[in-house]
């Protein structure tokens, strides 16, 4: 496909193959999903220093994650559920823009209510973002919509590994001052997106005249039962992210009280899953197009089980090499699901990225405070034994029922 195209000028009558996927576009908003998730991430990385600077208890550090958590999570669905009724191309950009007011307010915040403010801004916008987001992919998916989540999926790991990095280098020795310089990764998603909501709206205007026919999944079940297969696979995001804020969380704190190992190496052997979670994210949408999204869920979720019970109990080498395998099964798990859940309820994109990207956030948040208490009654080792059963819930996936996909015309 001529990447000139892309930006043609609206005015023009044109017409669209919706069989090709536009890698330019997928790639587009990948990387703003890496800014947007970089974005956020910034916030827990702050703590000591905010903790420090305004002598502030775990209470008052909890509410900012509170506050945090309900604006970037609890509202996604909300967001979702408007767009799917009024799409607007613009509110990618509008909602780049309000984290960027939050990072430059909680550069200058000298007050705790302008913290809460400023983190609240950056939820907001987390929560526009994410909804319209998953829509551009899948439009430009060509079909291929697996692969397309994988891609704008990979961009936000990436982005939520390096931003912790990039405060750790820049903020912690500085100053919270110079949380102002994210606001420059929010400028250049601003650029990018109003380029992505050209295409959009380009898009959405032709499929109001166009005739044309979109690769729709139809399905033949009931309310009761889109709605029961929707719990199950809210059920397995709850065992894959509370299981992910183990190892994101916790995994060094394991390394270094196991194997007696430096920080730096544990840093190290945390990067090596992490880096396995981005190529099974990427691995998980394709085989799920290929194969289908069932199987992938499948094998994404139960066949980790095997792994996550073994590995309490390994050599240090062992559990490296168990960890890489871990993520790359359960990293392939999350766009089968949302891909799934879209098939599903295929008017209703907006509320389903929105309730599954807001569920995803909140049980890593609400999992990784669980895990936190677990380990400080019990012992970090014991917070791994009992995680290793969680993707065991991955059996439910057998009353998922089977769903063959056809062209709605």
């Amino acid at each position: 496909m001529n990447v000139n195209l892309l930006f043609m000028d609206n005015t023009q009558t044109k017409s669209i193959d919706t069989s090709t996927i536009v890698y330019p576009i997928l790639f587009m908003i990948s990387f703003s999903h890496f800014l947007n998730d970089l974005i956020q991430s910034t916030i827990p990385s702050l703590y000591p220093i905010l903790k420090g600077e305004f002598k502030l208890s775990f209470a008052q550090i909890g509410i900012i994650t509170l506050v945090f958590q309900l604006t970037a999570s609890i509202l996604q669905p909300f967001v979702g559920i408007y767009t799917d009724k009024k799409p607007n191309p613009r509110s990618l950009a509008i909602g780049m823009a309000l984290s960027m007011a939050g990072l430059l307010l909680l550069a200058s915040a000298h007050q705790y209510y302008i913290i809460l403010l400023s983190v609240g801004l950056i939820g907001m916008g987390s929560s526009i973002f994410h909804p319209e987001a998953s829509r551009v992919a899948q439009l430009a998916s060509g079909g291929q919509k697996g692969l397309a989540q994988s891609i704008f999926q990979v961009g936000g790991n990436s982005g939520s590994a390096i931003g912790p990095l990039l405060v750790a280098l820049i903020v912690l020795p500085l100053g919270q001052g110079y949380v102002g310089l994210f606001a420059i990764a929010a400028f250049i998603g601003i650029i990018l997106l109003w380029r992505i909501g050209n295409w959009y709206a380009e898009r959405l205007s032709i499929k109001k005249t166009a005739k044309h026919t979109d690769a729709v999944v139809n399905i033949q079940l009931s309310r009761k039962k889109v709605l029961f297969s929707i719990s199950i696979l809210l059920a397995l995001v709850f065992s894959k992210y509370i299981y992910l804020a183990s190892m994101t969380n916790y995994f060094t704190f394991f390394l270094m009280d196991k194997f007696h190992i430096s920080v730096k190496d544990s840093q190290l052997y945390l990067f090596m899953f992490l880096a396995a979670v981005a190529v099974g994210t990427i691995l998980g949408g394709k085989l799920g197009d290929k194969y289908g999204r069932k199987k992938i869920i499948w094998i994404s979720i139960l066949g980790a089980a095997p792994f996550t019970l073994c590995l309490p109990y390994l050599s240090l080498a062992w559990t490296i090499a168990f960890a890489v395998i871990i993520g790359l099964i359960i990293a392939s798990a999350f766009s089968a699901i949302l891909v799934y859940a879209t098939d599903l309820m295929p008017d209703k994109i907006g509320l389903v990225a929105g309730l599954f990207f807001g569920f995803m956030f909140g049980m890593g948040g609400i999992g990784s405070a669980v895990l936190g208490a677990i380990a400080d009654d019990t012992s970090i080792e014991y917070v791994f034994k009992i995680c290793a059963f969680l993707p065991l819930i991955g059996i439910i996936t057998a009353f998922l029922p089977n769903i063959k996909g056809s062209k709605k015309k």
